[in-house]
């Protein structure tokens, strides 16, 4: 997929078949003309062929049939981003706590899906217990991130991640969502960190005691481009 400035790149088209097929979903949901049914169904299958070029690995009928299922009706049926809650956890020692992911190998700060019943930091504090053993303190709420924006999930999902001080526990990776789990200053970090660049600074910056302001994405206008510096054409 072209880099090219001024070209979508494979990020943008991902975004983009997300984005329509949600609208189609949600208007499939809610409509009871016939017509609207069939214009939001053309809808759907232009996003299916956009993800397809943007790299899913299966047909585009696979796709809108997948699509399809979460389809609701009315309310139930509005397409909203998954919600996904992060800890960024640290200790007196100032340093991080990271775990390996067993699915994929790569270390992240604890992390998991938002679960109904559970406030978000909640969650936050559940995640870091059941990936590591650790007891742990939410400090403040640390990011809002959009992950299809940041190119880190093929899924719309926005990432909520707290500042959490450990408490008390003792490390204990989860036996199966989890390779590995420690403790890490910022100069040794293990193999690959995902998204360090992103979140990095910010994160020993809060567990050093440095006030910091809740990172976010920043509007765009249009929101559709990828970098609003650029020219459309």
């Amino acid at each position: 997929m072209s880099d090219e400035p001024g070209r979508p790149s494979q990020q943008d088209l991902v975004r983009w078949a997300e984005t329509l097929a949600g609208i189609a979903r949600t208007g499939l949901g809610f409509t009871q003309s016939q017509y609207e049914q069939e214009r939001f169904e053309e809808v759907l299958a232009v996003a299916a062929d956009i993800r397809v070029a943007a790299g899913w690995p299966y047909d585009a009928g696979r796709l809108v049939e997948e699509w399809h299922g979460t389809i609701g009706e009315g309310v139930p049926g509005y397409q909203t981003p998954k919600v996904a809650v992060g800890a960024v956890v640290g200790n007196d020692e100032g340093q991080i706590l990271l775990v390996q992911r067993a699915d994929s190998g790569i270390w992240l700060y604890p992390t998991g899906w938002a679960d109904i019943g559970y406030s978000a930091s909640e969650v936050a504090v559940k995640e870091v217990a059941e990936e590591t053993g650790i007891q742990c303190e939410v400090v403040q709420l640390l990011a809002v991130l959009d992950g299809l924006r940041l190119g880190f999930t093929h899924i719309p999902l926005y990432s909520l991640v707290f500042h959490c001080r450990a408490t008390g526990g003792s490390l204990a990776a989860h036996p199966l969502e989890c390779a590995d789990v420690g403790w890490f200053h910022r100069d040794e970090l293990p193999g690959f960190v995902a998204g360090f660049d992103q979140w990095g600074d910010l994160a020993f910056r809060a567990i050093t005691g440095e006030p910091v302001e809740v990172l976010f994405d920043a509007p765009r206008t249009p929101p559709w481009r990828s970098h609003p510096d650029l020219p459309l054409e």
